[in-house]
């Protein structure tokens, strides 16, 4: 199985610019003027532009904002220097939200992008989460 990321902003290039930079993403493509592809990662990012204040579903009292919000579901994404990776997002506009947590052999440090998604930069001692490290 595959997994794609869709991530809604509502403008196409400054999300462009963030994603290049702060996680060293590679735009691919555009599709149809609305939709910009990013690779460089285990999956493709999708940005999909959507005007705030627009509905994300049909029913939904809720709509679409970019100032600071939680949602139950963000992106961790791992890198090979923790440290480093967080100068970059910071410097490419990401506002740190914790101190660096130590857990299971890994490091991680939570964000929000410019457009108010939170998410993760995780570094791991080895390939993945270990038992054998508090």
């Amino acid at each position: 199985m595959q997994i794609l990321i869709n991530i809604d902003v509502p403008e196409l290039d400054p999300a462009i610019e963030f994603y290049s930079v702060a996680l060293s993403l590679k735009l691919s493509r555009i599709i149809d003027d609305d939709v910009a592809e990013l690779t460089g990662a285990s999956s493709v990012v999708y940005l999909l532009r959507q005007s705030a204040g627009s509905r994300p579903a049909k029913g939904l009292v809720d709509v679409r904002q970019y100032s600071r919000h939680w949602t139950p579901v963000h992106v961790d994404f791992v890198v090979d220097n923790i440290d480093q990776a967080a100068k970059r997002a910071i410097d490419a506009g990401a506002s740190r939200e914790s101190e660096c947590v130590h857990w299971k052999g890994s490091k991680c440090i939570s964000f929000s992008d410019p457009f108010g998604h939170g998410f993760c930069l995780i570094e791991f001692t080895g390939e993945t989460y270990s038992d054998d490290v508090a």
